[in-house]
């Protein structure tokens, strides 16, 4: 006799280190490489710092990755990640060099951010949202992005 098994999607989660090393390979590929920092989850200071590799401009970058809590308190656990996130980058914010500054978030998170961050404040502190999925597919979206979606 022959058994049917339900086929049990699993949803990948997607650590912080996934989503740290899915943006650097995105920022590899699109010029920015030169003086790449890389902070660990305990280290202070922001996850990524990376310089342009023919313009004297940064990139520093605060990633999040996703828990593994119930599906229940999952939509308040990307939504904490995502304020989360962004109360450490604006804390981390330099003035003097031009400095870009980014949200590196699963998809999940992401979609809360680019609904949320005002648009106006993303053009004034030249902050991006990095949207990773389960592939580690990066998006990059601009306050141009923001605009269109608000």
């Amino acid at each position: 006799m022959e058994r049917n098994f339900a086929k049990i999607v699993m949803k990948k989660v997607l650590s912080e280190k996934f989503v740290k090393q899915s943006i650097i390979g995105w920022l590899y590929r699109h010029n920015w490489g030169r003086n790449l920092r890389v902070g660990e989850i305990k280290d202070k200071g922001v996850d990524i710092k990376v310089r342009h590799n023919k313009y004297p401009r940064y990139f520093l970058i605060e990633t999040k990755g996703e828990g593994s809590a119930s599906s229940k308190s999952q939509k308040s656990q990307r939504e904490t990640h995502f304020v989360y996130g962004l109360g450490q980058i604006i804390t981390r914010m330099e003035t003097g060099a031009r400095y870009y500054y980014g949200l590196g978030l699963p998809e999940s998170s992401a979609r809360i951010a680019i609904r949320r961050l005002p648009w106006q404040v993303a053009k004034k502190l030249l902050l991006y949202v990095f949207s990773i999925d389960e592939n580690g597919k990066v998006k990059q979206y601009s306050w141009k992005n923001l605009k269109k979606f608000q």
